[in-house]
């Protein structure tokens, strides 16, 4: 088994109003000679916004912004800003983040040239309900029945006028163009879904994605497959590409005696064709052990949000029982050894 060191929590909770409750979830790169970290913050009420800090050290803050770096604007971010991720391509950085608006839950994305000034660009994501999801991607053969136990009966409570839509989280880009095109995960319970087929983000249409659904199947590149990932899986960090494959840190849950744990879990994909699978570990490259992953806003989590890669070493940030910012570090060409043990 591949041996991780944890580094324990590197960013807490603030009596700052915008992030009394919990910072989590974080967005890193490195830019300039520096890490820029993009965290989760979160307010009492759980309104959630995005704050900034950066490091000068993998491990050490060096500033931290006072107040929200990016606020909610819009009602379809209205309760919040949730769990951030960032890559740049070519002069553009992309945070990508889930916007909620205390019904809906969806995929969205702001852009920059400096990681200061963002422009949003809305929900990029489907924006469809349980029913009409159901009905196109049923046309061509059966859906997996957890698509329904995940997304039709746990939001039937909801009582607004708004239509409630089928929740579509964890969109995560890929760090550069895969064969010309613009590509990145999205998540639909219980799998990890993926898109490769888009020249700009105003392709992404409401007929797109109808057809896009109407072949959901084709689309699917990782799946529940391990007792540690039983329940369901979701994107966790951006692809970093090495010369074995786009190595992918996902989180894996599984339900417990005591709630749903949560995993940071490992796979390769293909460069040219990252919807092939090539290799996964069969077992977590780590879980929740220390106090801090344990007890929280929600106990039992590790759940992985931002990578980096120094001197072969890679570096993975972490929300911890959602309420604080972890460390854990491995090696990046002892992680591909161990992975290309467990072809698929």
């Amino acid at each position: 088994m591949i041996r991780v060191t944890k580094h324990g929590v590197i960013l807490e909770k603030t009596d700052l109003k915008f992030e009394n409750e919990g910072v989590l979830n974080p967005a890193v790169i490195v830019h300039d000679n520096q890490i820029h970290m993009f965290y989760r913050a979160v307010s009492q009420g759980n309104h959630s916004s995005i704050g900034y800090c950066n490091l000068d050290t993998t491990f050490t803050v060096v500033y931290r912004m006072q107040t929200p770096l990016i606020s909610p604007e819009f009602e379809y971010e209205s309760k919040g800003l949730e769990d951030p991720r960032i890559i740049k391509i070519d002069d553009t950085f992309y945070l990508s983040y889930t916007a909620y608006n205390g019904t809906n839950a969806l995929g969205a994305v702001a852009v920059s040239q400096n990681l200061k000034d963002w422009v949003k660009k809305g929900i990029i994501v489907p924006q469809v309900t349980y029913e009409t999801f159901s009905k196109l991607t049923q046309s061509h053969g059966t859906l997996n029945e957890k698509y329904l136990r995940y997304n039709e009966h746990e939001r039937s409570f909801d009582n607004s006028d708004e239509d409630v839509l089928l929740w579509d989280k964890n969109l995560i880009f890929f760090p550069r163009r895969v064969q010309g095109k613009l590509c990145f995960f999205h998540r639909i319970k219980p799998d990890v879904q993926i898109l490769i087929s888009i020249n700009n983000l105003e392709e992404l249409t409401k007929e797109f994605w109808n057809n896009y659904l109407l072949h959901f199947s084709n689309h699917i590149v990782l799946s529940p497959k391990y007792d540690h990932e039983v329940s369901y899986i979701g994107g966790g960090c951006p692809p970093i590409e090495t010369d074995a494959g786009w190595l992918v840190i996902y989180h894996g849950v599984h339900d417990s005696v005591a709630g749903f744990v949560y995993s940071a879990c490992a796979a390769l994909l293909d460069l040219d064709d990252p919807q092939k699978e090539i290799a996964r570990l069969p077992y977590p490259l780590f879980y929740p052990e220390f106090d801090w992953e344990l007890k929280g806003e929600v106990n039992n989590v590790c759940f992985p949000t931002g990578a980096i890669v120094i001197k072969e070493i890679l570096y993975i940030y972490y929300g911890a029982a959602d309420e604080r910012i972890a460390c854990a570090s491995v090696n990046i060409n002892l992680l591909i050894n161990e992975l290309q043990l467990h072809p698929k």
